[in-house]
């Protein structure tokens, strides 16, 4: 079973909505808590790009490109990172990757999923 593991993605139309779920299932609360979770996409021709960041105590990042758009959000209990997704755009379109630091092992990527937004 993966370590991390994306859901939520498909196909969208422009200005609607989609919601990006990454589970932990296999880390227990003291493993995932501590750790800073966030969401990369890749977008076609284009070089994997930071869109948003949690950090283990809650502080937030977001692109400029998604800002007010984009709501990332974590449930330690239940070792799950979320990216709420609004006003979708067609340059939004990509694979979204969920990324994990950990204090004890580091970086863990998930396996992507996919997202298109239509014109």
């Amino acid at each position: 079973q993966a370590l991390l593991v994306e859901s939520g993605g498909g196909l969208v139309q422009a200005g609607g909505s989609l919601r990006l779920t990454c589970r932990a299932p296999r880390q227990i609360f003291s493993v995932f808590s501590p750790s800073d979770m966030a969401w990369y996409r890749q977008s076609p021709g284009k070089e994997r790009e930071l869109v948003a960041r949690i950090t283990s105590n809650r502080e937030t990042y977001y692109a400029d490109s998604v800002k007010g758009r984009f709501t990332i959000s974590r449930d330690n209990s239940n070792k799950k990172v979320v990216l709420q997704m609004n006003s979708l755009k067609p340059e939004d379109t990509g694979v979204y990757y969920c990324h994990q630091v950990r204090p004890d092992v580091g970086a863990t990527w998930g396996q992507g999923t996919q997202v298109t937004v239509s014109s």
